[in-house]
């Protein structure tokens, strides 16, 4: 089995104001359509919400998609679905019947049993063809309820454990519940290891966490952003490898009221070449409004990630105060700014799963999925984007030097 992922090295799309792009840019993403499954769905005697991840496995062509209930309201367990594109619709009421699920697996303890009510909290995963496993992460916890390290493990397609990857110690929260009084390290509660991303030849595991731990930086906010890490694994020996940071942005739009609930992070990454990948950033804030838009209070925008060039910081204990160069980060899509055929606004969910998706119409696609929380506010949410090519820079230069021949022109009438 093979899983697509042929989509060239990202860089800058063409900018609007025409000037000179920093690197070269393959293409850029336009909205194809969305499909929505509504909250309380039920599917195989579990109902279907949570989904945090969604990976696409193209030589069964189905998707693999990972809920992040803590076996509270069903035993933890990962969905095998299809989508058909065909079905998507640019429509703020699109239906879901071009969302079909298939089997649903309950993802099993070291020991062979389902995971306990608050003892596992799922949340990213991806499929490897060259194994046929599944490696997926754990966020691991920080409360008054207790506190739980961040894992990432293996699995095999019947949910079966197989091995734990090496998370340095580093990552264990300590200290206090909430992670801010001194001396605190580890992770902040529900903003750890949001992530899992297998590069192109197998070889590298990747996670992430959403936010900073807390011996790095405090937690996005309003007023600034969180200094998160990428962390690496060798997929042959599970060992931990290089870690790079991530600045994760502030919270887009403040909440209202002002001391209402608010987040920005690092959500899932697919990767699309050497330590090169495609990174959603969510944020959210209660009662957040912006113009125009609907009132979901979350803003999605996609990022080009690139490590090549950023300082491995697996020698550090703490970020705070080092002189480092974090990964390199370029806008793709602000999804804020899509619109279906009606011109309405798309609205947007809690946006936390990224893949790379089938070719449909003779190019590729990009499929993101929602976490609705198994909230009747909420909805499960799948949006298909389409990989459109932009200029050649031989083309590039034909297309200003035809500008310049226009204005010329202008200018002698």
């Amino acid at each position: 089995m093979q899983i697509k992922h042929a989509l060239p090295a990202l860089a800058v799309a063409l900018g609007t104001t025409l000037a000179p792009p920093a690197a070269a840019a393959d293409f850029s993403l336009s909205y194809l359509g969305q499909q929505i499954v509504p909250s309380g769905t039920l599917f195989s005697g579990t109902t279907v919400g949570g989904l945090s991840s969604i990976d696409y496995v193209a030589a069964a062509g189905r998707y693999v998609a990972i809920s992040d209930d803590r076996s509270g309201i069903n035993p933890a367990r990962y969905y095998e679905l299809s989508l058909n594109l065909a079905q998507f619709q640019r429509s703020a009421t699109p239906g879901s019947a071009g969302v079909t699920f298939h089997a649903t697996t309950t993802i099993l303890t070291p020991g062979g049993a389902a995971f306990a009510a608050n003892t596992v909290d799922p949340e990213g995963m991806r499929y490897n063809p060259a194994t046929g496993t599944l490696y997926w992460s754990n966020e691991g916890q920080r409360s008054g309820a207790g506190f739980q390290n961040p894992t990432v493990r293996e699995m095999t397609v019947a949910g079966a454990h197989l091995r734990d990857f090496a998370v340095p110690a580093r990552y264990n929260p300590a200290g206090s519940n909430a992670g801010t009084a001194a001396g605190d390290s580890g992770i902040y509660n529900n903003l750890a290891f949001e992530t899992v991303a297998l590069s192109r030849d197998g070889a590298t595991l990747y996670t992430a966490t959403e936010n900073g731990l807390a011996q790095d930086s405090p937690p996005a906010s309003v007023l600034g952003g969180s200094r998160a890490r990428i962390l690496s694994f060798n997929v042959a020996s599970g060992a931990a490898g290089a870690e790079y940071a991530y600045d994760a942005g502030p919270v887009a739009i403040a909440p209202n009221p002002a001391n209402g609930f608010a987040t920005n992070g690092l959500t899932d990454m697919v990767a699309i070449g050497d330590r090169q990948f495609i990174a959603i950033e969510r944020s959210f804030a209660v009662g957040a409004i912006t113009p125009g838009t609907p009132v979901t209070g979350n803003t999605i925008r996609l990022f080009h990630v690139d490590a090549r060039n950023a300082t491995d910081v697996s020698g550090l204990a703490s970020l705070a105060g080092q002189a480092i160069v974090p990964v390199a980060k370029t806008l793709l899509l602000d999804l804020s700014t899509l619109t279906n055929d009606d011109s309405s606004p798309l609205a947007l969910d809690n946006i936390e799963g990224i893949t790379l998706g089938p070719s449909f119409g003779g190019k590729d696609t990009v499929i993101l999925v929602s976490d609705n929380n198994f909230s009747g506010t909420q909805f499960t949410q799948f949006v298909a984007l389409q990989v459109n090519p932009v200029p050649e820079p031989e083309t590039y230069a034909m297309l200003l030097a035809g500008l310049a021949l226009l204005r010329l022109r202008a200018g002698r009438r």
